[in-house]
């Protein structure tokens, strides 16, 4: 199409490709350029700011298609990387200070593999009775959410925090009614029908019953949720 013409036409400069990274990449709405022209922040259409882990120099390969496929493979590095930092941090501030510190997307995958680990333990450890104090744990985490949205926060850190709100009324929900149906084995159906995230091997994967995905670290910036979705 016109668009895409108008994209290879203009490879040598990186700078008018820029009007069109949206279209090739739904969450981006622009990349930031040194000096140098070399590509080392992402910024998302709510403008949420990424740094990449490294810079992109689109002038050593001078084809606008493999800098492109560069831009990708590097933003999913780069929110492997972040990622995995906020998953060593979870354990070391509170849950709060840490929702903040973050991406939205980083969020909600960090939160979720800790929910999937601390709800595996709290089944192991005491059966329903676990499951009962962690839904406990979870209104206290939900409540504490709660007053911090109702107070002083920027776009972007509401934006986050109202889809973390969405996902841990759910969890919750989970929890609760799991310890109501007396769940003491963590091989359990209506545990193992739940979709959980795992760090493992330096990545984020996700599983629901038998079946099992490699999250794909895509950029999906920081939208609202209004339903829970993978």
């Amino acid at each position: 199409n016109d668009e895409l013409l108008e994209i290879l036409s203009e490879a040598k400069d990186p700078l008018k490709v820029q009007p069109f990274m949206k279209k090739c990449f739904e969450a981006v709405k622009e990349v930031c350029f040194t000096e140098r022209v070399t590509m080392y922040k992402i910024v998302s259409v709510e403008g949420e700011e990424v740094p990449l882990c490294r810079e992109i120099d689109p002038a050593e390969t001078g084809a606008v298609e493999k800098w492109m496929l560069e831009f990708e493979d590097v933003m999913k590095e780069s929110m492997l990387k972040v990622t995995a930092d906020s998953i060593v941090q979870y354990a070391q501030i509170s849950r709060e200070q840490w929702i903040l510190n973050w991406p939205g997307q980083v969020v909600i995958a960090g939160s979720q593999v800790y929910w999937t680990k601390e709800v595996t333990e709290a089944i192991v450890s005491s059966g329903p009775k676990g499951l009962a104090e962690y839904g406990e744990k979870s209104n206290a985490q939900l409540n504490n959410i709660v007053n911090m949205v109702r107070g002083e926060l920027s776009k972007l850190e509401r934006a986050t925090m109202s889809a973390i709100v969405t996902i841990d009324v759910h969890a919750r929900d989970v929890v609760l009614q799991m310890a109501a149906d007396g769940v003491s084995d963590p091989k359990d159906f209506k545990w193992l029908a739940q979709l959980r995230y795992f760090w493992e091997d330096d990545t984020v994967r996700v599983r629901m019953i038998n079946a099992e995905a490699q999250y794909g670290f895509e950029y999906l910036g920081n939208s609202s949720r209004l339903v829970i979705t993978p």
